[in-house]
């Protein structure tokens, strides 16, 4: 085919996707993924299982990426990689969301948080839920119901954000009365970083489908990588290396 540059016709793939950077991620995401499984199991951490799914998505679109390789006109692996890439995140948000209220019980600092720590994840997780749905439905229906989608996750992660850094800054006083005992900070630093992330990686998202099929940004893989596999890479070894399966640790020998 040799459409591939006409701007004025829907193509799949306007560049050769590259084997070995699928490749590489498909291999980063698998171990990542796999030292979550092992972390959720033996931190019983189960609020991270959609996490783990959100990385096992990635895993999987970037193998429909090795298989694009292959054949670039194949529809199945496109759709698969499309899917599961623009997804993934939605799901890391789920249990992001999640690590909040858990933080604020932890520290018993409910009464600095903008929201009551019993709505804090009806109300993200909620407005996640939306984002996941519209998204997916996007796939079916059109880049419009796709950039809608991206926006409410724009907006709620923004949200969120302003919720966290609320409670850090009117809790401030008595966070520093807390022990270190009691790794408050750590963890919600970490929100913070995976929330710029994933938000930063949702506007690259809401910018290319905004230019459509024959926009600039699709028709450079490099963009791909740099703000979407990097980033989301990035989230990931973040909640490795401070796992939120220590919050409920730490909350225990608190009550004790």
């Amino acid at each position: 085919m040799s459409d591939h540059n006409d701007g004025d016709s829907f193509v799949l793939y306007r560049y050769h996707p590259s084997l070995a950077a699928a490749a590489v991620f498909v291999v980063l995401f698998a171990l990542t993924t796999g030292f979550h499984i092992f972390q959720t199991f033996r931190k019983r951490s189960w609020f991270m299982i959609p996490f783990i799914i959100g990385g096992l998505f990635e895993f999987i679109g970037y193998i429909g990426r090795i298989l694009s390789n292959n054949d670039r006109y194949a529809l199945s692996p496109y759709i698969m990689q499309t899917l599961l890439l623009l997804l993934g995140p939605a799901l890391y948000a789920a249990s992001i969301y999640m690590i909040l209220g858990r933080l604020v019980l932890l520290t018993g600092g409910e009464r600095y948080s903008l929201v009551r720590r019993t709505w804090l994840t009806k109300i993200f997780v909620g407005g996640d839920v939306i984002s996941f749905m519209m998204q997916g439905a996007g796939m079916k229906s059109g880049e419009k119901i796709i950039i809608g989608g991206l926006f409410v996750q724009i907006l709620f992660f923004g949200l969120f954000f302003v919720t966290a850094i609320m409670f850090q800054m009117r809790g401030k006083e008595y966070l520093a009365t807390l022990g270190s005992n009691i790794p408050w900070g750590k963890h919600l630093f970490a929100l913070y970083a995976t929330s710029i992330l994933i938000l930063v990686r949702s506007v690259f998202r809401v910018i290319e489908y905004i230019q459509g099929n024959a926009g600039y940004l699709l028709r450079h893989e490099v963009f791909l990588y740099v703000f979407d596999a990097v980033l989301m890479f990035a989230v990931m070894v973040i909640l490795n290396v401070s796992h939120p399966g220590d919050i409920a640790s730490a909350y225990h020998k608190r009550k004790a």
